[in-house]
């Protein structure tokens, strides 16, 4: 009994690790002179969540943004925190919330892969880290 007590709270931390989805994550192709690009995905947290940060290997920086209207302008920002409610989708897209790709390190080259690290703040203010690939997509 004394053992499955120890690992009750051990279990629950796993399932908090895993709570957020990452589905569809994409980024722009880029020219070999071009050094920023965008990250658009769709993140779902079952118990809900907070993106808090973000990084990857092919950029020197990456930020959270979001694009909305102010007055008939459209304008972007950076954002620090992203709440993700419980159960519920939250897309970043390129007209809303989004990744900004800083300082990029490689051409990111159309039907290739590349690493992003999402870092998020759980219930009770834990933090954990999903690692997924974003697909390249053609330049538009």
């Amino acid at each position: 009994m004394l053992r499955l007590l120890l690992i009750l709270p051990w279990l629950a931390a796993a399932a908090q690790a895993a709570d957020v989805e990452v589905n569809t994550p994409w980024t722009r192709a880029t020219i070999r002179l071009l050094k920023v690009s965008g990250a658009y995905m769709e993140l779902k947290s079952a118990q809900g969540a907070t993106l808090v940060g973000a990084s990857s290997p092919v950029a020197g920086n990456v930020e959270l943004h979001e694009m909305r209207m102010e007055g008939d302008m459209m304008k972007m920002r950076a954002v620090r925190r992203l709440p993700l409610p419980a159960g519920k989708p939250v897309a970043l897209t390129p007209s809303g919330y989004h990744l900004m790709l800083y300082d990029l390190k490689e051409q990111l080259v159309q039907g290739t892969r590349i690493p992003i690290r999402l870092d998020f703040e759980l219930a009770g203010g834990k933090r954990e880290s999903v690692e997924t690939m974003a697909e390249v997509r053609p330049l538009r």
